[in-house]
């Protein structure tokens, strides 16, 4: 199921998101679809503590916009590393590999922004490496609050989006 759009804006507050653990860290999309019906992309946030990774994947359809509020990670883009530091962001473009690791010594707290959308949510993520807790939910889930529902997404290998259904641009 998800939220229908709407025109009266919906607060929602992280805690009341179930995390996604499946690709590592504390992921949390508290501003999607499926939480308040958003049409053209999704904001969240993940917590990193030391040592965390998030695997690495991509994004055949959305740009991400990662900006660091607290703590130091390293992000691998395309192969590069790139550290990225309290009061910092990056724009990750669509189709390239990225995976993140807190290499600093305190908890890190990041913010995110994905845009535009996927057709469908199981086509928004490409895992490139094994994903670290495959049978973690991986949709939003809001546990309570007037807009608690569960939202089932399967998830595709790699494999299974074609090139063909990748938008202009979008890499491998």
């Amino acid at each position: 199921m998800v939220a229908p759009a709407t025109t009266t804006p919906k607060v929602l507050c992280i805690h009341d998101i179930t995390p996604n653990r499946r690709r590592g860290g504390d992921i949390r999309a508290l501003l999607s679809p499926a939480t308040v019906g958003s049409t053209t992309g999704f904001l969240g946030t993940l917590t990193l503590e030391p040592g965390e990774v998030v695997t690495e994947h991509w994004h055949p359809y959305s740009e991400e916009f990662l900006y660091c509020v607290r703590g130091t990670v390293t992000a691998r883009l395309d192969g590069d590393h790139q550290v990225l530091a309290a009061d910092h962001g990056v724009c990750i473009p669509i189709g390239m590999r990225h995976r993140i690791v807190n290499t600093g010594d305190e908890t890190a707290f990041l913010v995110f922004h994905l845009s535009p959308l996927a057709p469908r949510p199981d086509l928004g993520h490409v895992d490139t490496e094994a994903v670290l807790n495959p049978d973690a939910p991986h949709a939003p889930i809001i546990q309570s609050g007037p807009h608690a529902h569960t939202v089932t997404v399967d998830a595709l290998s790699a494999d299974a989006v074609p090139a063909d259904a990748l938008p202009a641009g979008a890499r491998r």
